[in-house]
């Protein structure tokens, strides 16, 4: 059966969209609820296997949130309509002061503690990846992490590293807009089974060889280095927000690739951290956002909420309201999700609930805040919240 073509005007208000937006912007607060059961500290619980079991099960099962929202954006800025000055100027500035201020807020925030006099273990509480240097609680760590936010992120702000790659797809659509403006849908097809391509290049790196297709020790940059990436996720949003699967489509090939994805995902992941030794590449490989089982869990998610109708002019207005505040959200929720998590384990809930629990409160705290800062600043919140 044949892709149904939608037309939808560019400068239309697409609500379905709003749909995988707060999606994605879930998935991303209770995928980083799981950082405290991935990373458990020492000492080790008692009912340690089963914290490691349902982090790796909420963890795997919520790895669309980065790709969804990759495809958002290429849902609604494929392709670009103004020359590439005023887009840089729009869309980088607009996220590269929120993205300054709210980096030096993370990075001060170990130190702080330690002016307070607060136990350095509470920092591990907040950041779970936080390691001896940050528990020092010193002004040199501090001053280093600071100094090196227009390079990396640190360790305390580790969510970040999206905000990087944000700016560089912004860099980078409009060059990239110029062909998929003239790109038949069969082009951009060939263009998306390439890139598929490359969503395995991991695991032949990791399980056969360390080199292909052209790369050696003098060069990282292979035959298909040029599909491969996060592009490919732009332009399977904007593909998508224009061909449509129908229902029953959905549920004989959507639901059993997510299914299918879910489990290399799970069990890749959880045989990797069933090893005694194993690095830290190794551990993020069943789990990387550019991988193919990865991909298959997105495309269903993404479908889905294109079919979800959402009538009532109320949720219409709050979706709407967190398009507006869904940035300041990404930003600060982080400053919550490990609190939260400590405090479904107060609350001593079973564990299996205890991340969909605090990402609810997570992410209601970090979106009433970011509402609050807009209703009290009006535009100029832009500068703080994005």
């Amino acid at each position: 059966m044949k892709n149904e073509t939608l037309a939808v005007p560019s400068q239309q208000h697409v609500v379905w969209l709003d749909v995988v937006r707060l999606i994605a912007m879930f998935a991303v607060v209770c995928c980083h609820c799981c950082d405290p059961f991935n990373f458990y500290p020492e000492p080790l619980p008692s009912n340690i296997e089963q914290i490691w079991f349902w982090g790796a099960v909420w963890g795997a099962f919520l790895r669309p949130c980065v790709p969804l929202f990759v495809m958002i954006t290429g849902a609604l800025l494929l392709p670009v309509k103004t020359e590439a000055g005023p887009f840089y100027k729009k869309r980088i500035l607009r996220v590269l002061w929120p993205f300054l201020i709210w980096s030096v807020i993370y990075n001060l925030f170990p130190w702080i503690t330690g002016l307070l006099g607060l136990d350095p273990r509470i920092i591990l509480d907040f950041f779970p990846y936080a390691g001896e240097d940050v528990m020092r609680q010193s002004p040199v760590v501090t001053g280093l992490y600071l100094a090196e936010i227009p390079l990396n992120f640190s360790i305390v702000d580790v969510h970040m590293w999206y905000i990087y790659l944000l700016i560089g797809l912004y860099l980078y659509l409009p060059i990239f807009s110029a062909w998929v403006e003239k790109a038949s849908d069969k082009a951009q097809l060939w263009f998306l089974g390439a890139w598929a391509v490359t969503t395995l290049i991991p695991y032949y790196l990791q399980y056969v060889s360390p080199y292909l297709w052209g790369t050696c020790s003098w060069n990282e940059f292979g035959m298909l280095y040029y599909f491969a990436g996060f592009n490919g996720y732009l332009l399977l949003g904007h593909y998508l927000r224009n061909h449509d699967w129908p229902m029953k489509k959905l549920a004989t090939i959507g639901i059993p690739m997510f299914i299918i994805g879910y489990c290399i995902t799970f069990f890749g992941f959880r045989y990797v951290t069933s090893l005694p030794e194993y690095s830290e590449q190794y551990l993020e490989l069943f789990f990387t956002y550019n991988s193919l089982n990865v991909v298959m869990m997105t495309i269903p998610c993404f479908l889905f909420a294109k079919k979800i109708k959402v009538r009532s002019e109320r949720m219409q207005r709050a979706l709407a309201n967190l398009t507006l505040c869904g940035f300041g959200v990404y930003m600060i929720h982080y400053f919550f999700t490990g609190p939260c998590v400590v405090l479904t384990r107060a609350l001593d809930l079973p564990v299996f609930i205890q991340i969909p629990v605090a990402a609810v409160i997570a992410f209601g705290i970090s979106w009433l805040i970011v509402h609050l800062v807009y209703k009290a600043m009006g535009r100029k919140a832009r500068y703080i919240m994005g």
